[in-house]
């Protein structure tokens, strides 16, 4: 049996209510297939359009084997290509960000527009076309101040995720914010624990002091089922009243979901005092007191945070079988003057913390999970929803995808 057949099956007689079998957290192959069936298919959130502020400005990730390159052109437009030279393959752009007034390979200087056209490229011989050679391009899609790529040749239809969180992102205005602050942690785990750990509360009292002064441990909260709890609903009426779209939304499949949650008390932010982290608004376009926090989540690989003061976004991509990496970025108004508005320590501080908690909750998990005596364990009906509701998406997903067609083509740079 194949490696494909042999997770089908596994994933056909999965227990419900139950985690997934060791495989699936720890085996190469089954990575492999995750990369291949998720993340080489499907929309992936990499960053924010105000971190390319002009023309030039350019980011780059690593998804996979695939090296990626996100870059504004002098149309303004947000554009993705393969980072690889179309000579010989030299990765073009190696930093993590920049600004270039044109793409040139460091290898041999083969030199590219920012709309990823071939502009130079030395001694090639009277035969050479360079129209032949642009950069090889990546869907790419912008959304209320994030940006999304998609490495398929044919990518899903995009529309249902900008129809659904449009409207709530719009009031924010996200594009006219700054990254105040953004740090990188690697865990030691599976991807997937990563997100398991993510879509409950049910740990948060025993691991994460600092959160729990304002985020509510109310299963409602990170699960499915807040519409069943009142105090929810009340904020719901209260935000929407506003003009804040606010109630609970997922998309059909399960992979993306938006809601605005009211955090504990009188907190209007995550801080250590609950009190705003930066004086100056997110935007000027809400001033409501005490909305809480709009969550919103996309498998695979971004959960956020989006406050009166402040957002949080929390990048996830995998780096291998038990290895993580999750970028957390904290915006703030484009005008806020850190030392006058904010500090980067009230900001970031609590969820620094939750951050390196989360990581070392992750890693004992996967230590546990790598053990010969590892069984799937029973989810709490009552904390672990949101588990469960990852969890089934995950394994429909593939399921519906391993019974299908073969792979569409992959662009390789």
């Amino acid at each position: 049996m194949n490696v494909r057949d042999e997770m089908l099956a596994k994933l056909q007689r999965r227990k419900p209510g139950y985690s997934l079998e060791q495989a699936f957290y720890s085996d190469p192959d089954y990575y492999q297939l995750d990369l291949e069936t998720i993340w080489y298919r499907d929309w992936l959130f990499m960053g924010h359009d105000c971190e390319l502020p002009k023309p030039g400005s350019y980011m780059t990730a690593q998804v996979g084997a695939y090296p990626v390159l996100i870059v504004r052109d002098a149309q303004k437009n947000v554009r993705a290509f393969h980072n690889a030279c179309r000579h010989r393959g030299s990765r073009i752009c190696s930093a993590e960000k920049g600004t270039a007034a044109k793409l040139v390979c460091p290898y041999h200087q083969w030199t590219y527009e920012l709309d990823g056209r071939l502009l130079f490229a030395r001694d090639m011989g009277a035969d050479f076309k360079p129209t032949e050679f642009g950069l090889k391009p990546i869907h790419c899609e912008t959304v209320g101040g994030y940006i999304f790529v998609n490495l398929s040749e044919i990518a899903p239809d995009f529309s249902p995720v900008r129809e659904m969180v449009e409207p709530y992102f719009a009031p924010h205005t996200l594009s006219e914010t700054k990254v105040a602050f953004e740090m990188t942690i690697v865990e030691k785990g599976n991807w997937k624990l990563t997100w398991e750990n993510n879509r409950e509360c049910y740990h948060c009292a025993g691991s994460h002091p600092e959160l729990c002064r304002t985020f509510p441990e109310a299963p409602g909260v990170t699960g499915v089922d807040a519409m069943e709890e009142p105090e929810i609903a009340e904020h719901w009426q209260r935000c929407e009243a506003a003009g804040l779209p606010s109630q609970f939304k997922i998309s059909p499949d399960g992979q993306f979901r938006a809601a605005r949650m009211p955090l504990l008390r009188d907190a209007v932010s995550f801080t250590m005092s609950g009190k705003a982290a930066s004086k100056k608004p997110l935007s000027p376009n809400v001033l409501t007191p005490q909305i809480g926090t709009m969550l919103l989540f996309h498998y695979p690989t971004t959960w956020n945070h989006i406050l009166g003061d402040h957002a949080s976004s929390f990048r996830v991509l995998p780096l291998g079988p038990n290895e993580t990496q999750v970028t957390t970025k904290w915006l703030v108004h484009k005008d806020a003057v850190e030392g006058v508005d904010y500090t980067i320590d009230e900001l970031t501080k609590v969820w620094i913390a939750t951050n390196d908690q989360d990581r070392r909750i992750i890693e004992e998990n996967q230590f546990g999970i790598n053990s010969p005596a590892y069984t799937p364990g029973p989810y709490s009906p009552v904390h672990e929803g949101g588990v469960l509701q990852f969890v089934d998406w995950y394994c429909n997903f593939m399921e519906t995808r391993l019974r299908g067609a073969s792979m569409p083509h992959l662009k390789v740079a």
